[in-house]
């Protein structure tokens, strides 16, 4: 199993499978019935969840029935947790949608909610984060993970999303980050071999390796980078039942 995930999930594009991933699903829920651990997002048990991963497959990663990551997993709790998300409707824009919250945040926002990519299938609006279609001071809140490694001008990108945030509105902007992590993000245009751009920054579509002055960075684009360790301050029975990420930290950023 932990073979197979790392072939599809480095060598078929990502469109593909988010329309095949109806099959599996169904499979694989009954295949990993149990109850040791739970997936927040969708309130589903199971036994364990799924291996994922491209370079290195990493083991209790993906819920079988909503496809939800440790990473998505701790957003749901961060957002439930320490925002005002769930509480009433808001106009949120949704950029590269997670397919484990698109039904569930649109029951939430209806139609204040706008899901957006440049090729995914269940996008709504088809837009390029460097110039995006929306007007000034349009939206509550903006969801934008791991995006940013695969945009050409991420400081370009964030500065859109703070022209079409509301002012006191937020934005959550996570991205990898790969060990070991430099003190400044890395960019060399010059590496075009794909296997060399995977091994440089964790796949080969990717065009940056972010490093310590993420925040930094976040600040340059106008917004105001608020980072946060709230995975680390959840109890380790927490983490071990969701299977949560616990050294992950929450870029969240405001715009002033």
């Amino acid at each position: 199993m932990k073979s197979l995930v790392s072939v599809l999930t480095r060598h078929v594009p990502r469109k593909y499978l988010q329309k095949v991933s109806g099959i599996g699903q169904r499979v694989f829920t009954l295949l990993y019935a149990g109850n040791r651990v739970m997936c927040p997002v969708c309130e589903r048990k199971f036994r364990k969840f799924m291996p994922y991963g491209r370079l290195k497959v990493r083991l209790n990663a993906l819920c079988p029935n909503c496809l939800a990551l440790e990473r998505h997993r701790l957003m749901w709790l961060y957002l439930k947790e320490q925002t005002d998300f769930f509480t009433g409707q808001k106009d949120v824009l949704h950029i590269a949608p997670e397919s484990c919250f698109i039904d569930r945040f649109e029951k939430l926002h209806g139609d204040r909610y706008i899901t957006a990519d440049y090729e995914s299938p269940w996008a709504k609006v088809k837009l390029d984060i460097h110039t995006m279609p929306f007007a000034d001071n349009t939206f509550d809140v903006v969801l934008c993970n791991h995006v940013l490694e695969h945009v050409k001008d991420d400081i370009q990108g964030m500065r859109e999303i703070n022209r079409v945030l509301k002012p006191g509105g937020f934005a959550i902007l996570q991205v990898p980050f790969i060990n070991p992590l430099p003190d400044k993000t890395f960019e060399d245009d010059s590496i075009t071999n794909p296997t060399e751009r995977e091994q440089v920054f964790g796949q080969a579509d990717h065009v940056r390796k972010y490093g310590r002055d993420y925040a930094e960075r976040i600040n340059r684009s106008g917004l105001k980078a608020l980072p946060d360790d709230f995975a680390q301050q959840l109890m380790p029975e927490t983490i071990e039942r969701f299977c949560l990420p616990k050294d992950e930290i929450i870029y969240k950023a405001v715009k002033i």
